[in-house]
């Protein structure tokens, strides 16, 4: 049997599996014979950063309501907290980060628990700062930083938000394209999202990767600047997701639909002008949430970029909440290939079967009801490709050899 046969066949049978896991049927039937929500007051965790937007402005505006549910955003610490909520059943669902939910899956980076991606909720939009101090070493980018370390040697350290998360994996992959080893060259540390900027403030940081708005901060408050962004590395890159347990799905399968067409419509409401970012970005820096000045959020969620060196740019690839549900969709490959970059750092000891973990994790059967239900276009395949800033091309057909392909890898 060939490859791509053999692939097909998985796929088939992986979707399937997908759709009685979640008690749907074709046609969105509900094993239950109703589609009323089963639990109607939903506790979605967030972490203070923009792209927790969507899940707050589909409480603040009320699509919640149109769904039968009432969402309660509860502001989580930590991704390690999230984590534990999640798996301890503390909280209902969350925005979380995507390596998070294929990391407690497959038992790495904490509790190993049957966990779920509902959607997406944004790509884009993260970005790595340098400290000030190496800038003013001429440590900008990551090509100058490569020669700067190369030169003055010492200890560098450099912080993600979570082992198996999504800035770990920018991280490390960013780092990894100019030559430096991001677990041999240097110290890797974890670091909740909101206290990175004191972090760095007080010396104890050459590096980071974080989500928005704490790299604008940081050249706000004068402690770093902007080295990179991830859409560099990767165009329209999957980021957070609206995560939960398999176990909640399977005992909440309507309230699972209605949430995640709730929080469809919210992304779709951000993305629609430019008064709704700033109605969100005013909406969200609030004390409750991310607790920010609004400056400080709404200029990147624009697209206006600087660096802190003086360099400004309009970027159009800024961060994105719906683009017509391209955002949205819980592809299988971007799924799969959290858990190749997992296998090349060696979080993962072997190679697990990527499609029929993907096939699990990502509810395909829910998303496409609630995309139904919200009036969403769906993507025709749960498959889409690629390139990296590195040249790779990334399409889900052999993870197994892309993630032994690299040549900075442990």
């Amino acid at each position: 049997m060939t490859d791509t046969t053999n692939l097909t066949r998985r796929r088939l049978l992986a979707a399937g599996a997908t759709a009685s896991l979640t008690g749907l049927v074709s046609g969105g039937v509900f094993a239950a014979g109703s589609d009323a929500p089963e639990k109607t007051e939903v506790k979605v965790g967030f972490i203070p950063l923009t792209d927790c937007a969507s899940v707050v402005m589909a409480s603040v505006l009320g699509f919640d309501k149109k769904y039968g549910i009432k969402i309660v955003p509860s502001k989580e610490s930590s991704w390690a907290s999230v984590r534990d909520k999640l798996v301890n059943g503390e909280l209902d669902a969350a925005h979380v980060l995507y390596g998070l939910i294929y990391g407690v899956q497959m038992g790495i980076g904490g509790p190993k628990k049957d966990m779920a991606v509902l959607m997406g909720l944004n790509q884009n939009g993260q970005a790595i700062t340098l400290s000030k101090k190496l800038a003013d070493a001429r440590a900008v980018d990551g090509a100058s930083l490569a020669k700067v370390m190369s030169t003055d040697k010492r200890e560098y350290s450099f912080a993600q938000t979570f082992p198996t998360g999504t800035h770990a994996m920018w991280l490390y992959y960013w780092l990894a394209n100019y030559g430096i080893h991001p677990l041999k060259d240097a110290k890797t540390i974890t670091v909740p999202p909101p206290q990175m900027v004191a972090t760095m403030r007080v010396g104890s940081l050459d590096g980071f990767c974080v989500g928005e708005p704490w790299n604008h901060r940081a050249i706000a408050d004068g402690v770093g600047i902007t080295a990179a962004t991830t859409q560099d590395i990767w165009k329209d890159h999957p980021e957070k997701t609206l995560g939960t347990s398999l176990e909640w799905v399977k005992k909440y399968p309507n309230t699972a639909r209605a949430l995640v067409a709730a929080v469809l419509e919210a992304s779709r409401w951000i993305d629609a002008s430019m008064s709704n970012k700033v109605k969100m970005a005013e909406t969200i820096a609030d004390k409750s949430y991310v607790n920010t000045s609004v400056d400080v959020i709404n200029q990147r969620i624009l697209g206006r970029y600087q660096n802190g060196l003086g360099k400004t740019w309009d970027d159009p690839n800024y961060m994105k909440f719906y683009n017509d549900g391209a955002v949205n969709f819980p592809y299988l490959s971007d799924g799969m290939w959290f858990l190749t970059q997992h296998r090349r750092w060696g979080l993962l000891k072997s190679d697990p079967d990527y499609l029929a973990v993907a096939s699990s994790v990502n509810q395909v059967g829910v998303y496409r009801d609630a995309a139904a239900m919200a009036k969403v276009a769906v993507p025709k395949s749960p498959m889409r490709s690629a390139k990296l800033i590195d040249g790779t091309v990334w399409d889900g057909k052999n993870p197994a050899a892309y993630a032994a392909a690299f040549k900075i890898k442990v």
